[in-house]
């Protein structure tokens, strides 16, 4: 439901997976330049945001995804990041999912009472093909964090994390395919490798969507509409539900942590979730039933 927090916002070209950057594109949609860096004042603490009623709008047991247009450990975001920290300490019910191609920074711009890593945060790393791999999951190895994951996303080249998962330390695996301009075709075969390796780990697999490009047996399948690139890869089968995650939470204010996992947030899913790609690592939705007064 509310699984986006966004407090700033543009980005610096990485790495591979950057070349075609679905948030470029769609600046430039708007006429707006994605390399221009900026603190979004309206959304920065989004987090902390109430209803009508005075209950915070992202629920206890909920996760939300951090910086999904730009990166938590961007260098031209240092000077806002300390209090961005602060509004995640702040939320010890909520399980923040950090994701960076810039996992050589991270250590140094840790809070200084971060000590071995909170419980709500779950970090992971970007790794777009084989070499971004090797170089990023063992400093995601060496980095103090309670909880970590690998995204394979955009997924360019094939990939094996076989010896790292055989660790126990990776609690999740996502992929999924590049779209909008100059998408880079992502192959059956290589979705299929990373999911039977998670499937031996007993690790989490979600293949999310397919991409614009798709290529399985030999065709090649031209999938522009994101829904139904969702929906493929939900057909495909390659969804893994493996070790369940433990986020030892806590609600604001008290200081005694829940016994063992995290208090489940009752999840709404529609009709057409059923079949979506990203249900087995979504909130769910708010049950509001706007989407269907439209």
């Amino acid at each position: 439901m509310h699984d986006i927090w966004n407090p700033w916002h543009g980005c610096i070209k990485k790495s591979e997976g950057c070349q075609n950057c679905y948030m470029y594109f769609l600046d430039k949609q708007r006429d707006k330049d994605g390399s221009r860096i900026y603190k979004v004042k309206n959304n920065f603490d989004y987090p902390l945001h109430k209803d009508k009623n005075g209950n915070y709008k992202i629920k206890s047991g909920e996760q939300i995804r951090v910086c999904m247009t730009s990166d938590f450990f961007l260098a031209e975001a240092d000077a806002w990041r300390p209090e961005a920290w602060k509004i995640i300490k702040s939320r010890p019910d909520v399980v923040f999912f950090l994701l960076t191609k810039r996992p050589e920074r991270v250590r140094e711009q840790l809070p200084p009472d971060w000590e071995d890593g909170w419980e709500n945060v779950f970090f992971n790393v970007t790794c777009e093909n084989q070499a971004r791999a090797d170089e990023r999951i063992p400093l995601l190895f060496e980095l103090p964090f309670k909880h970590k994951g690998i995204m394979v996303a955009p997924f360019i080249g094939e990939v094996s994390i076989k010896p790292y998962l055989q660790t126990g330390i990776i609690e999740q695996v996502v992929a999924g395919g590049e779209n909008y301009d100059g998408s880079r075709p992502l192959r059956y075969e290589w979705v299929k490798k990373l999911y039977d390796e998670c499937v031996a780990a007993e690790t989490t697999f979600c293949f999310i969507e397919t991409g614009t490009i798709f290529i399985k047996d030999g065709k090649t399948y031209h999938l522009p509409d994101k829904a139904l690139q969702s929906r493929q890869a939900y057909k495909s089968g390659l969804q893994y539900t493996g070790r369940p995650q433990h986020f030892k939470l806590n609600m604001p204010g008290q200081k005694s942590l829940f016994a063992d996992s995290l208090p489940l947030y009752q999840k709404h899913f529609r009709e057409r979730c059923n079949t979506c790609g990203s249900r087995i690592i979504c909130n769910g939705c708010a049950d509001c039933g706007a989407c269907e007064k439209k």
